[in-house]
Order: C-alpha cells, then structure tokens, then sequence
C-alpha cells in the first residue's frame, strides 16, 4: 500500500545525542569516536541493505568516509549543547522493487541535498518481517547543519544581523550591548524548505507509480489541507500490526477501527447530501414553470399510479397506509416545496460540518492524550536511565554514559518535555487525563448517534425523492399507459443504501 512519510529531527548533544552513534546505527558499522574516546558497535544490526556518502564537489574527498566525516564534524561543533546533524526518516514504497525504491532515494538526495552543498550520509533499511506482516523499507539520512564553505573548511551556522536606528548606526540594549539578531547562514532548517522536499519526494513517488502504469498516488499533505473531510488514524507501529494480525485486539487497533468506522459514516452521509442537492437542482430544471407542483402533489401522483397498478386490496390499501405516512413526515417536518427540501439538506450539510469539526477536536484531544499515557510510560521505565546519569559527576565517564544509553535518553527527555508541556506545575496527574477520556468517549458517542440521526433522516428524503422521480416520469400519461409500461428511470442502487 502506497505511503508519505518524511520526517526530520535534529541530533543534538544537549539530549544526550553523538554523530557518531547515530550514523554507526544507521549504516550498521563499527565507528569510533575521539570526541567522547570510545566505538560505537552496530555490526549485528540487520536490515541495513546499503549505505552510502554523497558529498557536493568543494567538500573534502576524506569526508567520503563515515567515520572521518562524523569526527570533523563533532569536532568542529565546541559546544556542550551543540546541534550536530538533521535526520531525516523517509518511506520507500512497497509497489517498487528494492533497486528502484534505492534509484529513487539517491536520485532525491542528489537533485535536494547534494545540490544545495549538503553533506548527505544515507543508508536503507528494510527490517525483516518473519511474521509476513507488511514490509517496512526506508531509509535515513543524516546532514551536518554546519554548511562546508567553497575552500572545504567548516563554516558558520549562523551569522549577526544587527539591528540598526534610523541613522544607520547600531542599537546598544540596557547592558550597552549591541542588539542583533542570529540569522541562520542556510535556508536548510526553514520550514518552507521541508514542505518543498516532502512536495518533491511525493512527486517523484508519483511519477514512478505514473511510470510502472500503478493507479496509486501519495501526497504530502495533512487531510486537512488536501481538503479530505475524514480523521486521520494513529501510526499503529510493527509491533501492534503483528499483535492485531495474530487476533489480539489493541488499544490503538481499536482507536483505528473506531475512526474508521465514523469516516465510514460521514463519507456515506456526505455522498447523500450531494446526491440530494444535485437531485433538486435537476428536477428544478424539469419543473421549470412559474410555479412547480408541491411535493404533496407530486407524490399524490405517484401513489395514485401504484394504486392503479395494485390489483390487491391489501397492496392499494399498503399504498394508502405508505402515502399517509410520508405526507405526514413531510408536514411534521414542514416540507411542502422543493425549496423547503433543498433548505432542509442544506441544513443537514450544515450540521454536518460541525459535527465534523467537533468530532476533530474530540479525536486530536484523545490522541494527544493516548500519547501522554505512552510518554508517562516511558518516563517511568526510563527515569532509573536518567538518575543514573545524575549521578556521575566527571565528564569522561558521563560522555560515555551518554552515549552507551542515547536512544533512552533522547526518549526519556522527548518524553519529560511532553508531560512538562501539559503538566507546567510539575504534578502529573494521569487520573485527571483518563477522566478526560472517559468524557471525550461519551462525547464522540454522542456525535456519532448524531450523525446517525441524519443519515436516518436523509434515507426518508431519498425515499420521497424516488417517489417524486417516478411521478414527474410518468407525468401526462394515461392510466392504461402506467399499465402497459414499468418506469423508466432505473435508480442506483447506492442512493437507497443504508
């Protein structure tokens, strides 16, 4: 199944993180590093199918190996908190052979990364998949944010951009300290510059599926922004798809099913709003006089013409029964024109979309709180991790603490940071969170019975508007013709659903 997924970070020092490591994790080597004085191992890992440097031509051709490359570049960042490198998380499509999806990820990094003079450390990864769930191939990257200027030397991430008065002359702050403003030397952290790349990747996808002759298509968008009226599911990871596919039912699998089932609902009553707005605009343009017929009318012929073609008593008086009640809903709900017909759907389509907009409030809510469940989780199982970094008080050995427990670190403060962000006081309170849920839960049950309301109402309005259909067909004929010959008109099948 075709997927987008670009996503970049910063490895930074400031959460625990090494060039080093990271690169030897991701190319799957052996990598020693003189800044913290120790080797990062990742010879076991598996999946890493090929790995691989791209420089621009004014870097120096050394850099070409992973290990001096990452040493220079550690070297050259002093700080304690320093920024080292953006990496970058890509999907490779499931529809593309192995040699394609890497063309393909090359091509990507040389025509966006490469060209704008960005040293690039690339590998692909395909994780084996013994229980035949869905392969996973992608691949990382990893680019020093310090640029290499035209002589091959490190240059500056950023530079002072001073504020000046309306003479032109600097201004000093309270401290007699000029004031100026730290403007980044490159466009490569901007977020304009991520949305043309994660652009760029999905059309270079596209124009390969094009290629292959594949009727699938990926887009860098948000549903949001491509306009799609549906919630997004929750990423489900490897873990939960082999769990759900084994028949254990998940908290996440049943989050998914829950949105899918209420996209199911409102794609089903949109495609009804749109097929009644567009039915009354046509039959306007059928009854186009100076006054149409009611809809009471209308129907008065349609159930006449059943009752002559009802040689039973029992179906001429099903008829009766049928038409009393229809024209009875239609005057409980003060329908008596089709312009009181049409305001009647337009309201629904109204209704609807805030219903929708509700429903998108109530399910971001419960995602950002089904995260905070997680990194509440992880902050607990990592806390005993952090302390014990706490604890060491030389440099030496807290670098290579640090390095030895990077990827649970880098977890442990991605994680306190959202707890902090939610919690500003400090006292977590996962009680009050569950609460939270528990009411959002009822909340979106009660929506989705709305919805379900007006998708029971919309099925009467098509019922009438069938009936309305066949009379306006069978207009000026004779009874012995609505006799002879059965209605023209053949409605789809779908209109009628439930």
């Amino acid at each position: 199944m075709a997927l987008f997924h670009l996503s970049v970070t910063q490895t930074k020092r400031s959460a625990g993180q090494s060039a080093i490591a990271s690169s030897a994790y991701r190319a799957g080597e052996r990598l020693y590093s003189e800044y913290y004085g120790e080797y990062s191992d990742y010879t076991l890992k598996g999946g890493v199918i090929c790995s691989d440097i791209l420089l621009p031509s004014h870097a120096p051709p050394e850099y070409a190996d992973r290990q001096t490359l990452w040493n220079a570049v550690e070297k050259a960042e002093r700080g304690k908190n320093a920024q080292l490198a953006y990496s970058f998380d890509i999907a490779l499509q499931n529809e593309f052979s192995l040699e394609e999806n890497i063309a393909l990820a090359r091509q990507f990094l040389l025509e966006n990364f490469v060209s704008r003079g960005m040293v690039v450390d690339f590998a692909v990864h395909q994780p084996d998949r013994e229980d035949g769930g869905i392969p996973n191939p992608h691949f990382h990257v990893l680019c020093p944010i310090r640029p290499i200027e035209q002589n091959g030397k490190w240059g500056l991430k950023q530079r002072r951009v001073y504020e000046l008065d309306e003479d032109g002359n600097r201004v000093r702050d309270a401290d007699g300290k000029f004031v100026f403003n730290a403007v980044p030397t490159t466009d490569w952290g901007s977020p304009e510059t991520l949305e043309y790349w994660r652009q760029t990747w999905a059309e270079l996808c596209n124009a390969k599926f094009a290629e292959k002759g594949l009727d699938v298509r990926i887009d860098h968008r948000s549903y949001e922004r491509q306009g799609v009226e549906l919630l997004p599911t929750v990423h489900e990871g490897a873990t939960v798809r082999a769990m759900e596919k084994k028949g254990i039912r998940t908290e996440k699998g049943e989050f998914n099913r829950w949105i899918k089932a209420t996209n199911a609902l409102i794609r089903q009553i949109r495609n009804r709003l749109s097929s009644l707005l567009d039915w009354v605009k046509e039959v306007r343009a059928e009854l186009a006089k100076p006054q149409s017929p009611d809809l009471v009318s209308l129907l008065n012929a349609y159930y006449a013409m059943r009752g002559a073609k009802s040689y039973s008593r029992s179906g001429k008086v099903a008829n009766l029964k049928e038409f009393s009640e229809t024209v009875s809903y239609l005057q409980s709900c003060e329908l008596y024109t089709l312009d009181d017909l049409e305001a009647r759907v337009s309201a629904h389509r109204e209704n609807v979309d805030g219903l929708k907009k509700t429903l998108d409030g109530q399910t971001a809510r419960m995602k950002e709180i089904r995260q905070l469940y997680d990194n509440s989780a992880a902050f607990q199982s990592l806390k005993p991790v952090y302390d014990g970094l706490q604890k060491i008080k030389f440099d030496k050995p807290r670098a290579k603490y640090k390095a030895e427990h990077a990827d649970e670190l880098k977890t442990f403060y991605a994680a306190r940071r959202k707890l902090t962000a939610e919690f500003p006081d400090g006292k977590v309170d996962m009680k009050k969170l569950s609460a939270e849920y528990d009411r959002l839960e009822r909340e979106h049950k009660e929506t989705y019975n709305e919805f379900k309301s007006v998708r029971d109402d919309l099925h009467r309005l098509l019922k009438v508007r069938l009936c309305i259909d066949t009379a306006i067909q069978n207009k000026g004929r004779t009874e012995e013709q609505i006799l002879q010959n059965r209605p023209q008109t053949q409605h789809k099948k779908e209109d009628m659903t439930l």
